[in-house]
């Protein structure tokens, strides 16, 4: 037994079953035992691999489009540069040596990091320099707004429910003769279709951090590219835990692995729409890095001597691997130019 787990062990005693999204939040942020307060996860070394750490080309992309809307809407200066959950820092490098192509645009931004993680901090300043960082999406400030956002969401909390024949019964963390199990509370009412057995996930802080940056998108102008993997609807059990780059029971080593849920980007659209902003149709991953030219940068890196990048690109974009799995969402004002590579979802407020 972990030592976060007996903490979640002794809290269950005391106060009775735990929430999903209460037992997420203990085992990724705990101060003491979190998993992001504790380590460094990311790479081959660590327990998973994103794609910024996978080849330069994702960030130079993500960099680019940013650039691309920077211009189209008049070069708004000064503006703020933010990425929650940057994990080393790697995609805001990449990000910063690609807006060299719109003059003006580096000396321009001022960078802000969305991180809770003191360990991670550090390594970020180690990696970047002088950055402001922000413990909330609230915190940002007032300005012109361009953010990227890759495998942020999925991290953030869920709480799940299950179809019973009475409603809707949450599944939540609790004591069984072997340690924590999952267990369903008494069913309530929600306003959600579903067949008995079915389980749908609620993800109760991101519309909240949608609408935060969308708000001031909205208002003073800038672009958000979101990207992460997930779906439309949130339909499905898809609370997962990965060590070492494999999966593992969610609830067999508090603290020691992580743990994710896909992203439901309906609600992100949502939210984002319901903040005033436009928001795009999600796409694939691969055709909106392979839509903005990352072929042609794989081969100019394999000419200058990369013999990784033919292998990197395949596995950003080729469908069976994150190509299909992982989404790309843009946000943007209201008659500005799209972001390059999405097209307008028609969303209204009305449905946020």
């Amino acid at each position: 037994m972990t030592a976060l787990e007996r903490i979640i062990a002794a809290r269950i005693r005391a106060t009775g079953p735990m929430t999903l999204a209460d037992y997420m939040e203990t085992c990724l942020l705990h101060p003491q035992h979190g998993y992001y307060a504790t380590r460094d996860p990311f790479g081959r070394a660590g327990d998973f691999t994103t794609a910024p750490e996978i080849s330069q080309i994702f960030g130079e992309i993500c960099g680019l489009a940013l650039a691309q809307a920077w211009m189209d809407q008049g070069r708004p200066a000064p503006f703020t540069l933010a990425e929650p959950g940057p994990g080393r820092g790697t995609l805001m490098a990449d990000m910063l040596r690609a807006l060299r192509v719109a003059p003006g645009m580096r000396e321009a931004a001022r960078i802000a990091l969305i991180e809770a993680s003191p360990h991670l901090r550090k390594i970020q300043r180690d990696r970047l320099g002088h950055v402001q960082h922000l413990d909330r999406a609230d915190d940002l400030p007032q300005q012109p707004l361009f953010l990227i956002a890759n495998e942020f969401f999925d991290a953030l909390p869920i709480r799940q429910f299950q179809r019973v024949e009475d409603g809707w019964a949450e599944r939540v963390v609790t004591l069984g003769p072997d340690g924590l199990r999952m267990a369903l509370a008494p069913p309530v009412d929600l306003p959600r279709p579903g067949q008995p057995g079915d389980v749908v996930e609620d993800r109760p802080a991101a519309p909240a951090i949608v609408a935060a940056m969308a708000g001031r998108i909205a208002a003073h102008g800038g672009a958000a590219i979101i990207v992460d993997y997930g779906g439309w609807n949130g339909y499905g059990d898809t609370f997962q835990a990965l060590r070492a780059h494999r999966s593992e029971d969610p609830l067999a080593s508090p603290g020691e692995a992580d743990l994710t849920a896909h992203v439901d980007f309906a609600a992100l659209a949502a939210a984002a729409v319901g903040a005033g902003a436009v928001v795009s149709r999600p796409v694939h991953q691969g055709d909106w890095l392979l839509s903005l030219g990352a072929a042609e940068r794989a081969g100019r890196l394999a000419q200058a001597g990369d013999g990784g990048a033919w292998p990197a690109l395949h596995r950003l974009t080729d469908a069976d691997k994150m190509g299909h799995l992982f989404k790309a969402m843009a946000i943007w004002p209201q008659g500005a130019p799209p972001v390059p590579g999405f097209d307008a979802l028609r969303l209204h407020a009305d449905d946020a």
